[in-house]
């Protein structure tokens, strides 16, 4: 039993010229020679990806996709026909999007995204850009201050549509965005709050309450050891300045230095502040 789009873990059945037969219960798949791992031999258990080639065979590699079944990710078009648009998932042979399954038409060049899906007439990987089925807020599986992987979905008049856990959606307010983010973007968040009676979702980035605070603290830290145990920001220093250098906001560094100060790892400058040895 094997599975086509996802990593599958193969025994080496036989070595051929062009390549290894991997053991699938029939005939076996075929690893082409510029994919087998120096040293593999009949026997050794090889962790391979499965899709199908250009001639509908089923293929096995070591190269690693951009994506699996079920993954949504921002890919970019190849090319593009009358039928759909050709995706770089990072194989051999790019992903299809039927024109069924655009939202309004792809063109060379441009990103999109999508969710990866297996086609059920042909047994080949695709891709749709139309995720709304895909995802619902009716029955909830997360909860406040819980942390989430989150993938932004598109823009809104108040922030950022994302997706949480692949399941549900929330909100990333404009507020809450302290760095350059686009659609498809990945990045840990948390429920900032649930709004019960219509399951909306506030999201943020990061990790929340003094868990956030402590990782910031550490990473002040560290920039501060890199830097001879000196650097020049203080709650003086404009918000854009802290965030260009830190990556974070002015209200989350101040927190944080608050933090440090008081456990006595950092003395506070007139011009920045400074590590205690």
């Amino acid at each position: 039993m094997v599975n086509v789009g996802e990593y599958n873990t193969l025994k080496v059945l036989r070595a051929v010229d062009f390549g290894l037969y991997l053991d699938d219960g029939a005939e076996g798949i075929l690893l082409p020679k510029r994919f087998v791992p120096a040293g593999a031999k009949i026997g050794d258990d090889l962790k391979v990806f499965l899709y199908h080639d250009g001639e509908d065979r089923l293929i096995a590699t070591t190269q690693e996709p951009k994506g699996v079944l079920g993954d949504i990710v921002r890919l970019k078009a190849i090319s593009v026909t009358s039928h759909g648009a050709f995706l770089d998932n990072g194989l051999m042979k790019d992903i299809f999007v039927p024109k069924s399954k655009q939202l309004i038409g792809m063109h060379p060049n441009g990103e999109y995204l999508v969710k990866i899906y297996l086609d059920e007439q042909t047994g080949r990987m695709a891709a749709t850009e139309k995720l709304g089925s895909f995802f619902n807020n009716d029955e909830l599986t997360v909860k406040e201050l819980e942390v989430v992987d989150l993938i932004v979905y598109r823009k809104s008049d108040i922030g950022y549509v994302c997706i949480i856990n692949n399941k549900h959606t929330g909100v990333l307010h404009f507020n809450e965005i302290y760095r350059n983010i686009q659609v498809g973007d990945k990045f840990k968040g948390f429920i900032k709050k649930i709004y019960p009676t219509e399951n909306k979702i506030d999201v943020a980035a990061g990790t929340p309450g003094y868990q956030r605070v402590e990782g910031e603290s550490e990473k002040i830290l560290r920039l501060l050891q890199e830097n001879n145990g000196y650097l020049p920001y203080n709650d003086k220093s404009a918000p854009e300045d802290i965030y260009s250098f830190f990556e974070m906001s002015k209200k989350s560094f101040k927190m944080a230095v608050g933090n440090l100060y008081r456990e006595k790892k950092i003395t506070l400058e007139k011009t920045g502040i400074k590590i205690v040895e």
